[in-house]
């Protein structure tokens, strides 16, 4: 049930700050030159039209830390009509009306101050906001955003960064700490949760305790929130360059997902091959690099995969894997992976079999599929992980980088080594089949030494025929 809070406040602070601390260009430290452009561009042009406007968040939460910020916001007194500065501008939103601004590929997401709700905020049973779209001031819209670290409001034309809850003091502590009351905030909108745990993972800082003490017992209020919202959340978790860090928080305060994804990763997070494979994307972001999520996925539900190949009833390895890949990604197709993530991912499952045959006709086939790279690596984090043959990824390194004639030479070396390991598995297995005829012609002799003696036992007991006349005899004459 949805219900109109007429007086509801939201979460105003015990003692409201309505004078920033305001910490000029010289001493602030932000490299103007890491500022977006076209970021710049749009708050000039609202300040031209005589509104304020500031970039916002976690761009200058990682702008004061040295970090390369992903994206920028800017936030205004503007209303939003208003803040469509370009003919490129469109509103967007539901719970919170937004303006993006777009040149080329970059997208500049505007909002309008936010104010302490006096009517037409909507909130469910849970209390949670459904719907808040009601503007204020400058220092009310900083009271309303969720954590210190990201209050703060830098005037990229002045250079000024404006300070409300003392977020620079928290970031040089290396602290996560939520404005207001940790609980009430829980409440309103419970990914918040989750938000502390990817920040603090992302920067490498610690949560505060009092932020930190509700976040358990409050993550059933994660049930309540839709999970499309829960999957985009755990995807930026394991997509943020910190998905290992992520996952110690989660484990350390106990903190669950309720989508089966999360439930897979929860299970499998100690498996070698998983915590390899989410390392090596973390390495990835940092070098920045892009990550493939359908690499990332295919590594998460691998064990899955394994475990539907064990049950599979094909009769060879293509028909298995995938048989099993098409149960594992129709399963999973819903919670969140988009249908080209799942298609992709099957594709590098079921390309693993087919790095067992090194014919050349065969090698230089899977050697010139599209998806070729992404099944080779996930091979090499296989073999590194004690999950597949280092010899066969070594070999298959080799051949990638060889000539043509090397090539053929590698694929007819190849074929002999499998040739001769077939060989060797078919006597292996030859062997194993007379030794259990040799064990079951053992046990069927047993039996019949078994039964003689018996017999054997049976006809001691029983009188002999001279016995049975002389008694015959005995009977006549009486």
């Amino acid at each position: 049930m949805v219900k109109e809070e007429e007086g509801f406040k939201a979460n105003v602070p015990t003692k409201i700050r309505k004078r920033a601390h305001i910490v000029p260009r010289e001493e602030n430290g932000i490299d103007l030159s890491a500022v977006s452009p076209f970021a710049i561009s749009v708050c000039q042009k609202l300040q031209d039209a005589g509104y304020k406007a500031f970039i916002v968040g976690g761009a200058v939460r990682d702008l004061l830390i040295g970090a390369k910020p992903k994206d920028f916001d800017v936030a205004t007194d503007a209303t939003r009509k208003k803040s469509k500065v370009t003919r490129r501008a469109i509103i967007i939103g539901r719970r919170f009306r937004l303006v993006h601004v777009n040149k080329g590929a970059e997208t500049i997401e505007v909002a309008t101050f936010r104010g302490f709700a006096k009517q037409g905020v909507t909130k469910d049973e849970d209390g949670v906001i459904t719907n808040d779209n009601v503007f204020g001031e400058q220092y009310e819209d900083a009271a309303r955003r969720d954590f210190t670290v990201n209050a703060m409001y830098f005037d990229p034309i002045s250079g000024d960064l404006y300070d409300y809850h003392h977020g620079l003091d928290d970031i040089r502590e290396r602290k996560i700490r939520m404005i207001g009351d940790p609980a009430t905030r829980y409440r309103e909108d419970p990914v918040r949760i989750l938000r502390a745990i990817r920040i603090a993972a992302k920067l490498g800082f610690t949560i505060d305790e009092k932020t930190a003490a509700p976040m358990h017992y409050m993550q059933t209020l994660l049930l309540s929130v839709p999970s499309a919202r829960l999957a985009d959340e755990f995807s930026k978790m394991v997509l943020s360059g910190s998905a290992v860090a992520c996952m110690e928080l989660m484990n350390r305060y106990d903190i669950s997902i309720p989508i089966p994804l999360f439930d897979v990763l929860k299970r499998t997070f100690g498996l070698p091959f998983v915590r390899k494979g989410l390392e090596r994307c973390d390495a990835r972001v940092a070098l920045g690099k892009s990550i493939s999520t359908s690499f990332l996925f295919a590594v998460l539900l691998w064990h899955e995969m394994k475990e539907e190949v064990a049950k599979s009833t094909g009769k060879t390895p293509g028909q298995i894997y995938e048989e099993a890949a098409k149960k594992v990604a129709d399963s999973y197709r819903w919670d969140g992976l988009q249908s080209r993530y799942v298609s992709d991912m099957a594709i590098i499952w079921k390309l693993q079999p087919r790095f067992l045959v090194r014919s050349r006709r065969a090698a230089m086939k899977l050697l010139q599929h599209p998806r070729f790279r992404a099944a080779y690596d996930f091979l090499l984090l296989r073999a590194s992980s004690g999950d597949a043959s280092h010899e066969l990824a070594d070999w298959w390194t080799a051949y990638e980088g060889a000539t043509d004639e090397e090539r053929l030479e590698m694929s007819k070396e190849a074929e002999h080594q499998d040739r001769k390991e077939r060989e060797r598995l078919r006597q292996e297995r030859a062997a194993e089949g007379k030794s259990e005829e040799g064990e079951a012609d053992g046990e069927e002799k047993e039996k019949k030494k078994r039964r003689r003696r018996r017999k054997k036992r049976f006809d001691r007991s029983k009188p002999s025929k001279s016995e049975k006349a002389s008694s015959d005899k005995e009977k006549v004459s009486k």
